[in-house]
């Protein structure tokens, strides 16, 4: 029978073949560093290329400290170390013992150049950035249809905010005609005018994965949109041209569906404290209202007409009780008669109270009439002085005395001629 191989027992063997080879064993390399991270041990993880290729690498901390300078995407460096095979996965990779700078990448120099331009233009100021719309109705997201990056961004929107509609325009999110189809993208969902807020992003990459959102055309397309769009390329570290352009910038896509709606129970929390500060705003309001009140009715010219006011002021604070246990617009709508009815039963309260008034202001001229001296002179009576005293007795008038005799209709000169009493025939 043939004598079969386990998987690790070929892994195993080619493990012995890569570390027997002594030309492997010691390698002196120049490449372009990508897809770089630090594990939190302190290993680091990055990926060796060059125009055509490129290998998976690893520098275990115990080689990190003879660094004189903080790896990126982008450098150029010359490594010194060994390849062998990951044995459990079967994977062969560099070894990294010693790195030094050979350079800066082509990429990073590219990066930077155009950051530079774009800055010195003004494209990354605040004062250009727009406002995300609160509540928006439709948001677009312009992304690859088949990543895991839409699937996160409407089924974050879903649970967030079911009502929110998404309208996804397809785009690649790398390679060469991404840059294009991204701009193309732009300008379609700008000419849609139901969308309120764009999503551009991806799930992340190499820096050559992310390198059409470093590219100006598409930075440039972004500043010049009407719609405010959300940068979200899936990079917690690093940061695109995009993201500096941008509006917002995001780190993931799921991070972006977050930012564009709130939480519908966030929502009706805040429905809930706009409610209650409506409440208390009414409530201020009616008390104001209410001390202005007492404060005029206890004014000395309207304590008598508005007594009946003052009486009712207890039905006032039964109806705002209601009015706050209640649905404000439904009560309001349903208390329009009673108010209706109040005022006119105040206004017919006024007017007869006034009426009461003038009748017992009738009465007491009629009274002050009947005691005018010059209505009791009108019936003939007259008043006798002299020397402007009363004389109410002839005992007190002898003859030839000069007297003033006041009528109702004027006043009479006399001289006493004689005087006669009562008894006199």
């Amino acid at each position: 029978m043939p004598k079969y191989l386990t998987v690790t027992a070929l892994n195993r063997y080619l493990k012995f073949k890569f570390d027997s080879d002594t030309e492997l064993q010691s390698i002196l390399l120049k490449a372009e560093i990508s897809n770089f991270k630090r594990h939190s041990r302190g290993h680091l993880y990055l990926t060796l290329k060059d125009e055509n290729s490129q290998v998976a690498a690893v520098m275990f901390s115990s080689h990190t400290k003879t660094l004189n300078f903080q790896p990126k995407d982008g450098d150029k460096i010359i490594i010194s170390g060994y390849v062998s095979i990951y044995e459990p996965y079967g994977n062969y990779q560099v070894y990294i013992t010693k790195m030094e700078v050979d350079g800066i990448g082509d990429l990073y120099l590219a990066y930077e150049k155009l950051k530079t331009t774009l800055q010195a233009e003004g494209l990354f100021r605040e004062e250009y950035k727009k406002e995300l719309p609160v509540l928006p109705k439709k948001v677009g997201v312009i992304t690859s249809k088949t990543g895991a990056a839409v699937r996160d961004i409407i089924n974050v929107i879903g649970q967030r905010f079911p009502l929110t509609k998404i309208i996804v325009y397809p785009a690649s999110v790398q390679g060469v005609f991404a840059k294009d189809e991204i701009v193309k993208q732009i300008q379609k969902a700008n000419n849609d005018p139901m969308v309120d807020v764009i999503i551009l992003g991806r799930g992340g990459g190499s820096i050559e994965d992310l390198w059409p959102f470093n590219e100006e055309i598409v930075a440039r397309a972004i500043f010049e949109s009407k719609i405010p769009i959300i940068s979200a390329v899936g990079h917690e570290t690093d940061f695109t041209i995009a993201d500096f352009v941008a509006d917002k910038r995001a780190s993931t896509p799921s991070h972006a569906a977050e930012m564009v709606v709130p939480h519908h129970q966030e929502l009706m929390e805040k429905i809930h404290q706009y409610q209650t500060r409506m409440n208390q705003a009414l409530f201020n309001t009616y008390q104001s209202l209410k001390s202005k009140y007492i404060h005029l009715v206890n004014q000395n010219i309207f304590k008598q007409p508005l007594r009946i006011i003052q009486n009712q002021d207890l039905t006032f604070g039964h109806l705002y009780d209601s009015l706050i246990k209640n649905n404000p617009k439904k009560q309001i709508e349903k208390n329009q008669e009673k108010v209706k009815q109040y005022y006119q039963n105040m206004q017919s309260s006024f007017k007869h109270q006034v009426e009461i008034n003038q009748h017992l202001f009738k009465r007491l001229i009629e009274s002050l009439d009947h005691v005018n001296p010059l209505s009791i002179m009108s019936k003939g009576y007259a008043v006798v002085n002299q020397n402007h005293q009363i004389k109410k007795s002839i005992k007190e008038i002898d003859n030839n005395h000069d007297l003033s005799v006041l009528m109702h209709d004027g006043e009479l000169l006399c001289k006493v001629l004689e005087v006669k009493g009562k008894d006199h025939e």
